[in-house]
């Protein structure tokens, strides 16, 4: 009795799976998953600033390799962009500048300078200046050569002025990358020149004097 029990169960099982299988499946309801309305461009506020692992540079999603993301890229490395810190060293500034440095161009009052980052920014674009001129045969000479495996450019020179003062640049560039620098924190001019490269900054001129010009919303 049980076995014929158990061989109708099976019967009626087969036979239901092999009905279904004629049954006409039902339409899937895409418009339940539609993507009208959403946000499909967001990008995380977190990647501002993104390395690239392979070239060691720093690249704006937004301001690529334009004079603003050279100064953006700098800014990320020596301060993560923060114009009220100041390090260990006593530097200054989202760009990290001197005591020394500022002086030259023309800014000795320290506290306004942190508190005013318009005046930061003018520091920033005058000091390029001032090392433009300093460097401008060096400029000529080396840019588009390699030196330590990395090729040289305009922005490459700049940052690494910004980093190390012109004048050891230079020395580092007429050696051949013989006589080289390194900050307290160990970075190279090497590595600034590898790390911008390639940005244009043909808006900077090369002023021998070059000094910040305030303004009255910078007092």
């Amino acid at each position: 009795m049980i076995k014929k029990i158990l061989g109708l169960s099976i019967i009626v099982l087969i036979g239901a799976i092999f009905l279904l299988s004629f049954k006409k499946k039902e339409a899937f309801d895409y418009s339940a998953y539609s993507t009208e309305g959403l946000d499909l461009y967001y990008i995380a506020p977190n990647f501002a600033e993104i390395e690239d692992a392979y070239n060691d540079t720093y690249v704006s999603p937004k301001l690529g390799k334009s004079y603003l993301g050279f100064k953006e890229a700098v800014a990320f490395k020596e301060s993560r962009g923060d114009y009220g810190v100041i390090n260990q060293f006593g530097y200054l500034g989202k760009y990290q500048f001197g005591k020394g440095t500022l002086a030259l161009i023309g800014i000795r009052d320290i506290q306004q300078f942190l508190d005013n980052p318009s005046l930061q920014e003018k520091a920033f674009y005058a000091n390029l200046c001032r090392n433009k001129w300093v460097l401008r045969r060096d400029i000529k000479w080396f840019v588009g050569k390699t030196i330590n495996g990395v090729e040289v450019t305009e922005s490459g020179i700049l940052a690494a002025a910004h980093l190390a003062g012109p004048g050891s640049v230079k020395k580092y560039l007429r050696s051949g990358g013989v006589e080289g620098f390194a900050d307290a924190f160990g970075t190279t001019i090497r590595y600034y020149m590898k790390r911008f490269k390639g940005y244009d900054t043909s808006s900077v001129i090369a002023k021998r004097r070059a000094r910040v010009k305030r303004s009255y919303t910078d007092l």
